[in-house]
């Protein structure tokens, strides 16, 4: 992926990042040390921008960190954003929404982009029958999230 982002001058996103960074030290067989080693190696050498994410980080070999410019902490969506998105799922739904539901959603917390898109990827099967049926699975998503799930997403580091 390194040498083909090279050769087309691409921006290198790796998502879920910590499938190929994972801590060397929990390690069981001797490939898993090479992949990261690997990775590592890779990363040092590429003078593109590449760009990381994982909501693991405390999972990723300490030598990786080393190795990125800048982290961004990305949290679950405060309340303004989470309405925008369910103002903007609802509509693209044909849905029309009610100070109700808006009110309701203020009380949803550890909501993200990807269970908006979850929603709208459930829909084309079943799609809800109105804007608290819409509410309604987005609750259930955040529901079935671990409490493991409150830490933030993306990449983060506490680099401060």
């Amino acid at each position: 992926m390194f040498a083909q982002a090279r050769v087309d001058g691409a921006v290198l996103l790796l998502d879920e990042a910590d499938s190929f960074l994972r801590s060397r030290r929990g390690a069981q067989r001797s490939w898993e040390v090479t992949q990261v080693n690997e990775m590592l190696t890779q990363m040092e050498d590429f003078d593109g921008l590449f760009i990381a994410s994982t909501n693991l980080m405390d999972q990723l070999d300490e030598a990786a960190m080393r190795r990125f410019d800048a982290c961004i902490r990305l949290d679950f969506l405060r309340p303004a954003q989470a309405q925008a998105m369910f103002a903007e799922t609802a509509a693209s739904l044909g849905l029309s929404v009610d100070g109700a539901t808006v009110q309701a959603l203020a009380g949803t917390d550890r909501l993200a982009p990807g269970d908006f898109a979850a929603v709208l990827r459930g829909a084309r099967l079943h799609p809800p029958a109105d804007a608290a049926d819409l509410l309604a699975r987005l609750r259930q998503l955040t529901a079935l999230k671990s409490k493991s799930s409150e830490r933030p997403m993306g990449f983060l580091a506490a680099l401060a």
